[in-house]
């Protein structure tokens, strides 16, 4: 497995933006699909984003797309989630995430075997 440390959460306004990292440690990073999840309070986890190990593919859950952008610098071990045009039903616990397998476009936690400890986003109407 490779040990995640998400950073780059905080508290702004809708209309604001964010760039979440995750630094990976241990395995070889570019081996790994990476993701972004997303928690709500009450509500269960959901898919935010995913891509590829060589970064070439990515894709976003629906209640992103266009707003939000995944990234990753395999020279830098780090994961990135750009976030724009925030609003209030953003607000989460986000997790990065890992799957051993390379070439996974999967959008289930289960795919998964690697989690951050999660960074907080809030945002204010």
């Amino acid at each position: 497995q490779v040990q995640l440390v998400e950073s780059g959460g905080g508290l702004v306004q809708a209309g604001a933006s964010l760039r979440l990292s995750c630094a990976a440690s241990g395995r070889t990073f570019s081996s790994y699909a990476m993701a972004w999840f997303r928690q709500a309070p009450g509500k269960e986890r959901e898919f935010v984003a995913g891509i590829s190990w060589g970064g070439r593919r990515t894709y976003y859950g629906v209640s992103v797309m266009g707003r939000f952008t995944i990234s990753r610098d395999n020279a830098k071990n780090t994961m990135f989630l750009q976030m724009n045009s925030l609003k209030p039903v953003d607000t989460a616990v986000y997790y990065c995430a890992a799957s051993p397998d390379t070439y996974s476009s999967s959008e289930s936690q289960d795919d998964f075997d690697s989690w951050g400890q999660g960074t907080q986003v809030t945002v204010s109407s």
